[in-house]
């Protein structure tokens, strides 16, 4: 018994869909970026980090993309950048241009670490309110959230700094309007720095004193920032032994190990040749399946 034409095209359909299905997973399993890169301008990018959306881990993804070789910290506050990453002690530094300096003091802006993001404050940053209000909350004797011991050194070395007249201040001003802050909150997730709710005009974080804590020229201004390293997986490092990078793709964020060649896989980059892999191989076999669609339908009407 011969096939009517509407019987053969549904036929030849039902042979092309587990085609249509592989295509569409490889898709799934493409990073939405395309490419990852293992730098960004000078800095190593490895795991969790990403240099954009669909490289690392999608938890750093929110945090941290590479812009125009730049690497950048994205919080309620700001976007900062990244001048180092140091990955044996899981940590990063943040330059916020607002942030005063010995050299260059300014009116700054507050910042915030959100509570959910996977850093935290470490414990060598000293938060400095600088050009304080004398009814600032932080002078109220009650809740102690000035150091008034090492605290004085601190703030007497940064306001005999030539920078403290950008905030008003004639060099070698009474320390008075100057806190060692030690927040409330505590160091980790969550920090807040409200300038405004403090009236405080400007703020510095010191993470290293150099090699002399008597000269704030020589001090290492910066926020410095510990990670969360729980993130790698076994899975991850056999992506990176093959030669990949460790991703995310799809709606569900499932892991992709990208490959250098553009292709990616759900585990490694073994055996992944230039053929059938990418987004050049993923449009000549979309262009099959659809030319054999197209082809089905001509004959169906001859």
């Amino acid at each position: 018994m011969s096939l009517t034409p509407t019987a053969w095209l549904f036929i030849n359909i039902l042979l092309l869909l587990p085609l249509l299905h592989t295509v569409l997973a490889t898709a799934h399993n493409t990073p939405i970026n395309g490419t990852c890169d293992d730098t960004c301008g000078t800095i190593p990018i490895k795991y969790p980090f990403g240099t954009g959306f669909g490289c690392g881990h999608p938890v750093f993804a929110r945090y941290i993309k590479c812009s125009s070789g730049t690497l950048q910290f994205s919080t309620g506050t700001g976007i900062y950048t990244i001048s180092s990453i140091d990955y044996p002690s899981n940590t990063i530094v943040l330059t916020d241009p607002l942030m005063s300096t010995c050299s260059s003091m300014q009116n700054s802006g507050s910042f915030i670490l959100d509570r959910t993001s996977p850093f935290t404050i470490t414990s060598d940053d000293i938060f400095v309110l600088l050009g304080c209000s004398t009814t600032s909350p932080v002078f109220d004797a009650d809740e102690e959230l000035c150091d008034t011991g090492s605290g004085s050194r601190i703030c007497r070395g940064l306001y005999s700094c030539k920078g403290v007249t950008g905030i008003g201040l004639p060099q070698n001003a009474p320390v008075s309007t100057c806190c060692v802050y030690d927040s409330p909150l505590g160091l980790g997730s969550g920090y807040a720095l409200d300038l405004p709710k403090l009236q405080c005009s400007s703020y510095t974080s010191i993470y290293g004193f150099g090699d002399d804590e008597g000269d704030p020229m020589k001090w290492k201004f910066g926020i410095s920032l510990q990670y969360n390293d729980s993130y790698d997986t076994e899975t991850c490092k056999d992506c990176e032994a093959s030669g990949g990078l460790c991703g995310f793709a799809g709606l569900d964020q499932s892991f992709a190990c990208v490959c250098k060649n553009g292709a990616n896989s759900s585990n490694n980059c073994l055996g992944r040749g230039y053929a059938w892999s990418g987004t050049w191989g993923l449009k000549i076999q979309l262009k099959m399946i659809l030319g054999g669609i197209w082809l089905s339908w001509m004959l169906l009407f001859l």
